[in-house]
């Protein structure tokens, strides 16, 4: 894959991601119908619908012999080809039904099931988010890098919780106390990708978080990786985009806080 070729994907995913944007611009505080998916706290609105369609209608004018995962529609043409665009047209659907000013527009694509470009756009604060392998990550079309914390008690992390929390023991919430102790602190910002672009631009040093899909990260990991940053399993092996688990840090903290959540006490200890 030649960076040319990379470039043209870039740009193509630029162009779908500032398309759903001024889709979600023109729903914010104008929602008519929040439904639930099933799971409690699962939302879907027009909004999603009506990003999904822009996003969609460019993927397919510019490149439909290309397979699509989305996760309004699920899978799309060619999914067992080397190419499969993972996207999110809404990531943060609960935060935008309630104007709380965190969610994107996540657009990923994975080459050969590795993630290779991706694009976030958040439209609230107008942030666009870019990367492609071997290309470098950028914020509005500046260079970015990830920060320079090695400390993980001097650390800010990010973190996020499934929607199967309630139903399952594995939620994260021991792993959330366990971690608030030892750095400065745990944020939550309700939005995988937001998560990701943040890491990647220096503001959190580090992210992890289970009951994931690939529409979730896909973009986020290529940036992190472009912007000087790390990610992998919990315990610090390779990456799987369909584990639903994902620990992405800076680099420096890498191994302390994938032995931090190893180290993980029960959450009966903090009750």
């Amino acid at each position: 894959m030649t960076n040319d070729q990379l470039q043209i994907f870039l740009d193509i995913a630029t162009e779908a991601a500032l398309a759903a944007g001024t889709v979600l611009q023109s729903y914010l505080g104008n929602l008519k119908n929040i439904q639930e998916k099933g799971r409690p706290g699962d939302l879907v609105t027009e909004a999603d619908k009506a990003s999904e369609k822009a996003i969609l209608e460019v993927l397919n004018r510019h490149l439909p012999q290309h397979g699509i995962l989305t996760e309004e529609s699920g899978s799309l043409g060619n999914t067992t080809g080397p190419y499969l665009w993972a996207i999110d047209p809404l990531d943060g659907t609960t935060n935008f039904a309630h104007q709380y000013p965190f969610f994107s527009a996540s657009i990923g694509l994975l080459i050969d099931g590795i993630p290779a470009v991706g694009a976030i756009f958040d439209p609230f604060h107008n942030e666009l988010f870019r990367a492609a392998k071997g290309l470098g990550a950028t914020r509005n079309r500046q260079p970015i890098n990830v920060s320079q914390t090695s400390d993980l008690a001097k650390s800010l992390l990010v973190t996020g919780f499934a929607y199967d929390r309630r139903e399952t023991s594995d939620n994260n919430y021991a792993e959330f106390c366990h971690l608030t102790h030892l750095t400065q602190g745990v944020r939550r910002s309700g939005a995988a990708s937001i998560d990701l672009a943040h890491i990647a631009c220096g503001r959190l040093d580090g992210y992890w978080e289970r009951g994931l899909q690939p529409w979730d990260v896909a973009a986020g990991v290529i940036l992190i990786q472009e912007a000087g940053g790390k990610v992998s399993a919990y315990d610090g092996n390779k990456f799987d985009i369909h584990s639903g688990r994902i620990l992405a840090t800076n680099g420096h903290l890498h191994n302390s806080l994938s032995q931090a959540l190893l180290e993980t006490p029960p959450l009966n200890s903090w009750q």
